[in-house]
């Protein structure tokens, strides 16, 4: 079976199937970023905006250990992170700095968490206490990742706002997701520039959520007109949000068993009066 995997990636890789993505790709780009105005909206009136915890604490931090974030941040957290709340729940932030975020995740989930931080500076262990756990090694040294995964429960949420250099992130990534709990959220941030590798790959990552493999057909059963099992990325992946300067990838709750389409009704054909 990995063969006959291997051998299906060497086809995608053939010339003309390249040329023709990297085309698409370079339209998308070009159409976007250069050649659209946007038309002026009316901005809409809508509900107040719900308070946002972390926003909260954010501002109202005017001393102790720092905290460095963009503001568009704080929405992106709480839509994603909101439901592991006063849980029992095991976060890793790689990246602590000034220590102050460490603080900030605390105040957010609650009593019940327990943080594990990375960084490569080892004065940051000062920052261990009974909930908080630090790991001093390099984001791009895929042996601390294997030895840290030995050392750490499944993880629910990953924040990765360490070194910011692509290939750090794809090693982290590439190390850490599988460490994910199902249902859990990875969240990497600070992925800066247009072709920015680390988006490239996750573009790449992205692309096989699409994949459609061993479909069955059966026009007369309308509960199962067609059945798709799922490859084993579809089965563990759930979504992958895109966000200036932030990409999100939720894992499912439980793996994903097939993809079914159902029909419902019962006229096929166009209706005309």
């Amino acid at each position: 079976m990995l063969r006959e995997a291997r051998l299906r990636s060497k086809r995608l890789l053939r010339t003309p199937y390249v040329l023709q993505q990297m085309r698409t790709f370079w339209r998308g780009f070009a159409k976007w970023r250069y050649g659209f105005d946007w038309p002026a909206r009316p901005e809409p009136k809508g509900l107040p905006e719900a308070p946002n915890p972390l926003r909260a604490f954010f501002d109202a931090h005017k001393e102790g250990p720092g905290i460095w974030k963009w503001i568009h941040y704080f929405d992106i957290y709480d839509r994603h992170f909101s439901r592991f709340r006063n849980r029992e729940v095991n976060v890793l932030e790689v990246g602590i700095y000034s220590g102050g975020s460490l603080e900030m995740w605390k105040d957010y989930f609650g009593p019940r968490c327990r943080i594990y931080g990375v960084d490569i500076e080892p004065t940051c262990r000062a920052y261990e206490s009974d909930s908080v756990r630090v790991f001093i090694g390099d984001q791009g040294d895929r042996n601390f990742w294997r030895r840290f995964n030995q050392e750490v429960p499944s993880l629910d949420i990953v924040i990765d706002d360490g070194s910011h250099f692509p290939e750090h992130q794809i090693a982290t990534f590439e190390e850490i997701l599988p460490h994910l709990r199902p249902g859990g959220v990875y969240l990497c941030e600070d992925i800066s520039g247009v072709l920015n590798s680390f988006a490239s790959y996750i573009y790449g990552f992205a692309h096989n959520l699409n994949a459609c493999a061993e479909t069955q057909y059966d026009g007369d059963n309308n509960e199962r007109s067609e059945v798709r099992r799922p490859t084993p990325l579809q089965s563990a992946v759930g979504s992958i949000h895109l966000y200036p300067y932030v990409t999100v990838v939720e894992r499912t709750i439980a793996p994903v068993a097939e993809f079914v389409s159902v029909k419902r009704g019962s006229k096929w054909e166009p209706f005309f009066k």
